[in-house]
């Protein structure tokens, strides 16, 4: 780890083992693979693999690792002291550990007496010789240990005298770590620094052969997960455990993707470097993709708002200054900064959004008063540009006279079919959709037909059918989210409802939006237009991608 600027603390990633203990979350070891690299990439000086022997997922995961290493971090092995009454080198459960080959061991035994008595039904003693028998065992086994005080808080604040004998055991054993851990995550900040503090005042009166090392590992149940971790650093940790976005069990972790940014640009210490900094939003992202968790848009540096504008007079103040409504610059964490697009917005708003889509408008001209004045209207009408990006793009390009007619919509027609489900199925009705579309490309008119298993889907069906011949490249578009919005509840059945439509060919993603009292033709222009833009986006970039008979319509609508 680079140490060239601010003191050293060493990040540790427990996104695989205690971060995978979230419910809905089941990672392949193909996922955990690809995280573990992500994390090497983000420059992480400890990631946790697993629980060898725990799983045969995680034994194939360390295994498989052995062939692809990562370059810096150090891959950890993760376990429990030994059982009660038995010897380490007789416990089952350690031989595993000794085989995934990794120079570092995590071992974890019970600081609180409470769990030593209640769960594990044992002896104070007992406890104490299982933490010294474990460390010492794997340490003969040429390992190095990083020692899980279990409960530290709770135990430490129940009797604080085994607490301590606890971890003396774990040196005494030879642990180069002590990490003290808020298992249950209900200990507050002010409760953290006054036990570190402690714990840090014990060690000074033993005798060992180097300085002992302690770290903070913190669970999220009180919300305080992240200001705990800090304060632990600042009474003199030097390790943060931690998982990408929180995750974890119950409440989750503390989130390193806070965590990190704010012990490195606030309190300047060294975590990675800034060159690495630049990964934690990638990584985040990365991570609930493989999660299948949708990413928290408002999460501190990495969510999508965490650097977004929308009020006029805060996104004149950030063009002159981004300081002014910035804590840190978007890029060191490689976010980055949006205009966001509402009723709210002035004109610098329109322009600055604008430009993120290669637009350059002038304030002085009247059509970008126009533009203002149009979306105005619209988002009165119920339309939101926030989450559309792409729609937002294409009624800039129509007041610029830069969006061409690809193809004009003259009507649908949509019937569903439910029929009673068989005994076999789950309760309730079957549906299938069957939607008629009519469009006009160039001057033909073209009546087609398709299925779908609901109303939208068979629209979508039957629009890509009635424009594939004149434009192929529509094969590659998928719709990959349907949003619904009722936005004026009261009126029931007849209320306006808005759709956000989110498309993509495969690389890149968009979004467009569509409002009606007629949830079906709401839907069906939202997904018009999201293949409207998809066929003219390569065009708007000036790509070499943009289909010939696409470019001759562009040519044509300019001149």
């Amino acid at each position: 780890m680079n140490t060239d600027a601010g003191t050293p603390l060493w990040i540790y990633d427990t996104t695989l083992r205690d971060g995978a203990q979230r419910e809905g979350i089941s990672l392949s070891v193909e996922d955990k693979l690809t995280i573990a690299h992500q994390l090497d990439k983000l420059g992480i000086p400890f990631i946790e693999g697993g629980w060898p022997g725990a799983n045969p997922k995680d034994e194939q995961f360390f295994q498989t690792l052995q062939a692809l290493p990562l370059q810096q971090a150090e891959i950890v092995a993760f376990c429990s002291t030994r059982r009660p009454g038995i010897k380490a080198e007789e416990d089952a459960s350690l031989k595993p550990i000794v085989a995934a080959g990794t120079q570092w061991v995590t071992i974890f035994g019970k600081s609180w007496d409470f769990h030593v008595i209640a769960g594990l039904k044992t002896t104070l003693t007992e406890n104490l010789a299982m933490i010294a028998d474990s460390v010492g065992y794997l340490q003969q086994q040429n390992r190095r240990i990083i020692y899980d005080a279990e409960h530290w808080f709770d135990g430490y604040k129940q009797n604080p005298d085994y607490a301590l004998e606890t971890i003396t055991a774990a040196i005494t054993a030879g642990a180069e770590w002590i990490v003290l851990c808020d298992t249950n995550g209900g200990t507050l900040p002010h409760e953290i620094a006054t036990s570190v503090q402690a714990v840090r005042s014990a060690l000074a009166n033993l005798t060992l052969d180097q300085p002992m090392r302690i770290g903070i590992h913190t669970h999220n149940d009180a919300g305080t997960a992240v200001a705990n971790a800090l304060v632990a650093v600042q009474a003199g940790a030097q390790m943060v455990q931690g998982t990408i976005n929180g995750y974890g069990e119950r409440c989750g972790n503390a989130n390193l993707c806070t965590l990190i940014p704010n012990l490195q640009l606030k309190l300047g210490y060294r975590c990675v470097a800034p060159e690495q900094l630049t990964e934690l939003t990638p990584s985040s992202r990365l991570i609930s993709e493989l999660v299948n968790l949708a990413p928290d848009d408002h999460a501190p540096f990495v969510g999508l708002s965490a650097f977004a504008h929308k009020g006029g007079i805060h996104v004149s103040a950030v063009q002159r200054d981004p300081q002014t409504y910035e804590h840190v610059k978007p890029h060191i964490v490689g976010n980055r900064r949006r205009i966001v697009i509402s009723e709210q917005s002035g004109l610098s708003n329109v322009l600055e959004k604008a430009s993120h889509c290669g637009i350059t408008l002038d304030k002085q001209d009247p059509v970008s008063q126009q533009i203002l004045e149009r979306l105005k209207q619209l988002e009165h009408e119920g339309y939101q540009f926030e989450a559309a990006a792409a729609s937002f793009e294409l009624l800039v390009r129509q007041a610029l006279n830069q969006r061409p007619s690809l193809f004009e919509l003259h009507g649908f027609d949509v019937h569903s079919y439910c029929g009673a489900l068989t005994a076999r199925q789950e309760s309730g009705f079957s549906s299938t959709a069957l939607a008629t579309v009519k469009v006009v490309v160039g001057f033909q008119e073209i009546l087609t037909a398709a299925e779908g298993n609901g109303p939208v889907s068979a629209l979508d069906a039957a629009l890509r059918k009635a424009l594939a011949d004149g434009y192929p490249a529509i094969a590659n578009f998928q719709l990959t989210d349907y949003k619904v919005r009722i936005l004026d509840g009261k009126r029931g059945t007849s209320a306006k409802t808005r759709v956000l439509v989110e498309s993509t060919d495969g690389q890149n993603r968009w979004t467009t939006v569509g409002v009606s009292t007629n949830i079906i033709g709401a839907s069906y222009q939202a997904v018009a237009e999201g293949i409207e833009y998809g066929l003219l986006r390569p065009c708007f970039q000036n790509s070499d991608a943009c289909p010939s008979n696409i470019r001759a319509i562009l040519n044509l609508s300019s001149g």
